[in-house]
């Protein structure tokens, strides 16, 4: 049976932006994030592709990893993830190809099969490209081709790309990517931070169907999982308050930038909203050092997973980097 201390550890950043602040501000506070969290020994810092949303800072995800990877030294950086259908497979692999042989050794691409946005920004994204979700097993596999070594009969190659073999993950919130990344050997991260109800039976779709390739001999799972962790359990409560606050702003379709904490959520939500925001976040470990400890284990022992990366969406930059700082303290033992 796996230890918290066996389980690597990882950080997903939204690179949120504040009521009060702009983008360049929440671009910097993430170089800022990955540099603390790889002094203590975080395994990866991965950023996610998101569009046509105030409050997310990373749309232009390869270039905001140039400058994490340019601004850290030994930290895995990479993309949670790259939404596949938004793109030309080449064009991933070029842009990724590029990372890779600037900061080699260091570079993942995590690739998703939703667009990441509403229809009217996907058709704004894709213009004249027919992308779907339907092409993702696909797009995958050309995508990987490209960063493959080079065939005799290689007619169209990615440069820089060919013969980097960046590490490729797949990400999903529901079934399908378990299936695929399971029949392809690769490494399966579950976006258990937003859709926790799905993540034993992913998981178990995923480690039935595992096929061992030139990449993997065995299942290698990744689970998401929202943070707070604060000194205290009440002072944790109160900072949750923002996370709650953003996802029931997701859920109302408003706008996603980060409101401040407050003492009290009566009369900012209704029952079945309440309700909601506490399935969405079902999986997210909120309190001091103690509670977080027992929840993680109990975490572990259920699923057995490999890494844990923690996404902590708090309005004060901080309280994130305290965050994480407990964290890894609490994962040490």
């Amino acid at each position: 049976m796996k230890q918290l201390s066996d389980v690597k550890l990882s950080t997903l950043d939204l690179v949120p932006v504040r009521a009060d602040g702009n983008a360049a501000q929440s671009l910097h506070n993430s170089l800022d994030l990955a540099q603390h969290v790889e002094k203590y020994g975080y395994t990866r810092f991965w950023v996610a592709e998101h569009h046509n949303m105030d409050g997310i800072a990373s749309s232009a995800t390869a270039v905001l990893l140039g400058y994490l990877a340019g601004g850290t030294s030994t930290i895995r950086v990479g993309s949670g993830g790259v939404m596949l259908p938004n793109h030309a497979p080449l064009i991933i692999a070029e842009q990724f190809g590029t990372l890779e042989s600037l900061y080699p050794g260091r570079i993942d691409l995590g690739l998703g099969r939703a667009p990441g946005s509403d229809q009217m920004t996907a058709r704004a994204l894709r213009r004249e490209r027919s992308g779907s979700a339907d092409d993702f097993p696909e797009d995958v596999a050309e995508l990987m081709r490209y960063l493959g070594p080079r065939t005799p009969d290689q007619r169209i190659i990615a440069m820089p790309g060919t013969g980097t073999n960046v590490p490729v993950w797949l990400l999903g919130s529901s079934l399908f990517s378990a299936q695929l990344a399971g029949e392809r050997g690769l490494p399966y991260a579950f976006a258990s931070h937003f859709a926790p109800r799905y993540m034993h039976e992913a998981i178990r779709i995923y480690r039935n169907h595992f096929k061992p390739s030139a990449v993997l001999d065995k299942p290698y799972v990744m689970l998401g999982v929202p943070l707070v962790a604060a000194d205290t359990d009440e002072q944790a409560d109160y900072l949750a308050t923002s996370v709650y606050q953003r996802i029931l702003a997701l859920m109302r379709g408003q706008s996603l930038v980060q409101r401040p904490p407050v003492e009290s959520m009566n009369g900012l939500w209704l029952p079945h909203e309440k309700e909601a925001v506490g399935d969405f976040l079902g999986l997210a470990m909120v309190g001091g050092p103690q509670k977080i400890r027992a929840k993680l284990q109990v975490l572990i022992e259920q699923t057995q997973a490999d890494e844990l990366i923690f996404t902590s969406d708090l309005y004060e930059h901080s309280d994130r980097l305290h965050s994480y700082e407990l964290l890894a303290q609490v994962m040490k033992g």
